[in-house]
């Protein structure tokens, strides 16, 4: 979908002068009006948040009354309010002189760093209960020097400031402004946030929730297609880029496009004389531990797996491509049948990001026997892929309704767990989300092997027995690739955004959730009260609670919580 907006030069040349003159103000400006400046954003998101999902709701095609209307108020005001009132709490500290602290901070047996990040609130303990998330360090990194290695710009800023081009998401509302907000709270830049053709029916609205920062010429907000985005990226007063998307576009901007791109990537000749940071989503695994499972824990999971892959029609940077199976689980076929059952009951759906209809008749294109399930681009499930060939649904990233599966040989759920954590590491394109379901039995007996495989497995969000896309949603948590890749081998990105504690050097976040939904969990003795999440495809009051969870972010207040648990219960 390219834009109509015509190329402006002298308004985007405006608008840049602007930002490069307030450069240097926001370096400068006390923490305390920082602070004021986010607490009336968070206002003006609270009154112009109907009218954002409204939009959303109207573009993607979903009925008003559907409960997908809900995956809308949780990608885009909710995960807003929420980054918004991480950085407060923040900044908050920064203010009184001190650091931002974790929760706990451990080093394992071999010498990695762990800082329990979530939950820190009462608001945590009581919406999200039986939800954690750690942030894994990058080696070097030690107990004793932690706090030099956080939030460097507000001990070290950069005196001459700096103009950042972020080129925003079209999939997911919320994207675009915690990229921005991300690089004006941690790294301390100004913005220019040119939105994607896809969703920038938002622009009006972002200029109206970030009215502060627009008056004070800290961030202009510009529409356009790839001309704008061509004319920004090489212009001289852009002093860094930040992107969200695929691997393809980086490379198109980086390098270049057609036969002369390929030949720079290969010489790894960049276009672009300036940082560039991204999030690039990736082919993201979805590992299921064997184990003895109840008819209601297929049930559920089965709901789990599908929501992976089918929250936003598909159209997730950390969207579940492959599932892994074993090969010796005596109950694969009985979950693949529960998966198949989820698919095929779940209502039609409008694929409405460009080009899903294209990359879905190539995914299938060697697989004949590929099963569908309805819908304007058909839910897709390909089964029983060898391991051992060259798939495209390895090495490339479907971006919307294609589901593959493999299974993998291990005598044991520890061999098989290495097998996996292997094929992932070495064979899967990208190291954005990775994804693990493993019953609580399971995970016991293998003790301390697991906490291993999870340090092996190269993903920068890794989600136990929870959607690793949950880090998304949390403030303290980090978003983007695991560490490592180089722009003639970018992957999934370089760098990372949400990060609200500001951690210089993270390697990976891991965020864990229950096997169980609440109340059945209490059968098991696990004593959380976290029901079938908000997010879930199958969640049948999705559009209520999370309407209501997210006037809870942008005004935390207790009394707003009994509304919130008698819904969710109902999900």
């Amino acid at each position: 979908m390219e834009s109509t907006v015509a190329l402006d030069r002298l308004a985007l040349d405006r608008d840049l002068h602007t930002l490069q003159q307030q450069k240097q103000i926001w370096e400068i400006l006390p923490v305390t009006q920082k602070i004021d400046l986010l607490l009336e954003t968070r206002h003006l998101l609270g009154v112009h948040a109907d009218e954002w999902v409204r939009l959303c709701v109207e573009a993607k095609g979903i009925a008003p009354d559907s409960p997908w209307v809900g995956e809308e108020w949780v990608t885009g005001p909710w995960a807003i309010a929420e980054v918004i009132n991480g950085y407060i709490e923040t900044l908050h500290t920064i203010a009184k002189g001190r650091l931002p602290q974790p929760n706990n901070v451990c080093t394992r047996p071999d010498g990695q760093v762990i800082a329990q990040v979530f939950p820190s609130t009462i608001y945590d303990h009581l919406l999200l209960n039986g939800i954690t998330a750690e942030v894994w360090m990058q080696p070097g990194v030690t107990e004793e020097n932690l706090a030099n290695e956080m939030a460097s710009f507000y001990h070290n800023p950069d005196p001459e400031g700096v103009v950042v081009l972020v080129l925003g998401a079209g999939n997911v509302s919320g994207i675009p402004p915690l990229d921005v907000i991300y690089h004006m709270i941690v790294r301390g830049h100004v913005v220019m946030l040119k939105m994607n053709p896809v969703n920038d029916y938002l622009d009006p609205l972002i200029e109206a929730v970030f009215a502060p920062f627009v008056r004070a010429g800290f961030l202009r907000v510009i529409s356009g297609g790839a001309e704008v985005g061509e004319y920004l990226t090489h212009h001289p007063e852009v002093d860094e880029i930040h992107l969200t998307g695929s691997a393809r576009t980086h490379d198109a901007i980086f390098f270049g496009t057609g036969p002369e791109g390929e030949a720079r990537r290969a010489r790894n000749e960049s276009l672009i004389n300036k940082p560039v940071t991204s999030e690039l989503g990736g082919v993201g695994p979805l590992i299921i531990v064997p184990g003895r499972w109840s008819k209601a824990d297929i049930r559920f999971q089965a709901e789990h797996a599908v929501t992976m892959k089918l929250h936003n029609s598909g159209f997730n940077c950390a969207a579940a491509q492959v599932m892994i199976l074993s090969d010796d689980w005596d109950q694969r076929e009985e979950f693949m049948a529960a998966v198949r059952h989820v698919l095929r009951e779940l209502p039609s759906r409008h694929a409405f990001y460009p080009g899903a209809a294209q990359r879905q008749r190539e995914a299938v294109a060697a697989y004949p026997q590929a099963e569908t399930f309805g819908g304007d681009v058909p839910r897709t499930l390909i089964t029983n892929i060898d391991p051992q060939s060259n798939n495209p649904c390895f090495s490339s990233e479907v971006f919307g309704t294609v589901f593959a599966q493999i299974s993998l040989p291990g005598k044991d759920a520890a061999s098989y767990l290495r097998n996996a954590v292997d094929f992932c590491n070495q064979r899967l394109m990208g190291t954005l989300g990775a994804s693990i379901i493993i019953h609580p039995k399971t995970l016991r007996k293998l003790g301390p092997a697991f906490e291993d495989a999870l340090a092996v497995l190269r993903y920068g969000s890794i989600g136990v027995n929870i959607w690793s896309a949950a880090a998304f949603l949390i403030p303290e948590a980090t978003w983007g690739a695991h560490p490592g890749h180089t722009e003639d081998n970018i992957q999934s990105g370089i760098g990372v955004v949400r990060n609200s504690l500001m951690f210089d050097r993270p390697q990976k976040t891991v965020v864990r959730g229950s096997f169980y939904p609440f109340p059945r969990s209490w059968l098991h003795g696990d004593f959380n009260i976290f029901p079938k999440p908000a997010w879930f495809v199958t969640n049948r009051t999705a559009r209520e609670t999370a309407r209501l969870v997210s006037g809870l972010a942008v005004d935390p207040r207790l009394i707003r919580l009994p509304a919130i648990f008698a819904l969710a219960l109902r999900g």
